[in-house]
């Protein structure tokens, strides 16, 4: 009887719900064995080295052509760079599924994102913008309209923008659908996350690169630097963790790369400092060739060394820039304190349980693995250089970009006018005083 009613029930079949691991994704079984997983344990070492040697010199090898290129190429390097960046961490969140029931949400996203982009480079490069336009009165008037409202047209894109006769916010609100409001918002804060995090910070990457390549160079050179001497101290001596987020870094290597990269600051910025191309700041969006009287920051000062210093030393004399005095803040954060962006990055991806962000580079993962600590050198740089190197009194040339950006070609002429009229009151002025002392 027991038999007969067990066979009269119907059996459901059991679906198996496979799922699909992702490239970058890291296995349960290394994740929970990487407590102890330093580059000096890993058998597979040397053949990642020679991987990570092998895109590192692709990758050096096409930023050194940008970097003779220019400023806009430079420029536009850090635009893609941004884009793939946003690329990786909007797939982060996907969820086919649910993109399948809301068409154009994807879109909303990048709306955000140029959005962004439109407001933060409008503010950084509108001087620049402004030069390059000065020549033609037409395309003058135009671009100085659009930056004197920039902030207020950026403003509606996002709450009342213009895409597809549609809108911003007000699209994000009008596209709620129930049963997916968590996932909805939860894109829409972390399109937000993406775009304060990411997007601001690798922003200021351009504002370094029109104060002179310079200082955007210097920065990112000793990030790499640093890298690449942690890497190599830590595959050759490390032994005691550093910190569980990253289990791979070690005391050793962070000690020797703070070291080499305090060091190489200090040597980069003589070698680099020499060059008028990498030091002179660019005023307009041209690609011509720069050329500008160097920066007393870029003139050697020379010391005479003390009397201790053996004979046989073969110098008497050493030439200093001051600049590399500014390059040792710049390397001792760059090895101290960028690094932990790194970490943080680290902590990232373990809460999503992922390897890398990306495999766009064999070796090092995605963009956004390679550009972690690049981001808080960049705002670092940015507001080292505005507080401590760029002179906080007003100059002429301060003065005449304020001119040239705010006020109309009329006022320019009625404000020529007004200073011709108060040189020539105070010529005659010193003419009669000195007329009146000669009679006594």
């Amino acid at each position: 009887m027991q038999k007969d009613q067990n066979m009269s029930v119907p059996s459901t079949p059991t679906t198996r719900i496979r799922h699909r691991r992702r490239s970058n994704e890291v296995p349960s079984e290394i994740s929970k064995s990487n407590g102890s997983h330093l580059l000096v344990n890993d058998q597979n070492k040397y053949k990642s080295m020679w991987i990570r040697a092998y895109s590192s010199m692709w990758m050096i090898g096409g930023f050194i052509v940008i970097i003779y290129l220019g400023h806009l190429y430079i420029w536009a390097m850090v635009v893609v760079i941004q884009i793939v960046m946003a690329t990786e961490l909007f797939n982060l969140l996907r969820r086919a599924h649910e993109d399948k029931h809301l068409p154009g949400f994807r879109l909303l996203n990048w709306h955000f994102f140029f959005t962004a982009m439109l407001f933060v480079y409008g503010r950084i490069l509108s001087q620049q913008l402004v030069n390059t336009m000065s020549t033609d009165k037409f395309f003058y008037k135009l671009v100085s309209g659009l930056i004197k409202y920039q902030m207020v047209i950026c403003y509606f894109l996002y709450i009342a923008g213009f895409l597809s006769g549609t809108t911003g916010f007000m699209w994000f609100i009008l596209t709620l659908k129930k049963k997916m409001y968590k996932y909805q918002f939860g894109q829409y804060a972390w399109t937000h996350m993406i775009l304060i995090v990411v997007f601001t910070q690798s922003s200021f990457i351009v504002g370094n690169i029109f104060e002179g390549i310079f200082w955007f160079l210097l920065p990112a050179s000793l990030i790499v630097i640093n890298d690449i001497a942690a890497y190599f101290f830590g595959f050759f001596f490390g032994k005691t963790p550093l910190i569980k987020l990253s289990p791979k870094k070690t005391w050793e290597g962070f000690i020797g790369a703070s070291v080499a990269t305090v060091i190489s600051a200090f040597v980069l910025a003589n070698i680099l400092g020499h060059f008028q191309w990498l030091t002179c700041p660019r005023k307009d969006l041209s690609t011509s060739w720069l050329r500008c009287d160097p920066d007393p920051l870029f003139k050697p000062e020379h010391y005479t060394l003390p009397g201790w210093v053996p004979q046989w030393f073969p110098w008497k004399e050493i030439s200093v820039l001051p600049v590399q005095w500014h390059a040792l803040c710049l390397g001792l954060f760059a090895s101290v304190i960028a690094p932990f962006g790194g970490f943080f990055a680290s902590g990232f991806k373990r809460a999503f349980k992922i390897k890398d962000f990306g495999d766009s580079i064999p070796g090092h993962g995605g963009i956004t693995d390679r550009m972690d600590c690049q981001m808080v050198m960049a705002v670092f740089a940015y507001i080292y250089h505005q507080s401590f190197v760029v002179p906080q009194s007003y100059s002429v040339e301060m003065i005449l970009n304020q001119i040239l950006r705010n006020l109309t070609f009329e006022e320019q002429q009625a404000l020529y006018m007004r200073l011709g009229q108060i040189f020539h009151e105070r010529q005659l002025g010193l003419s009669s005083s000195s007329m009146s002392s000669y009679a006594i």
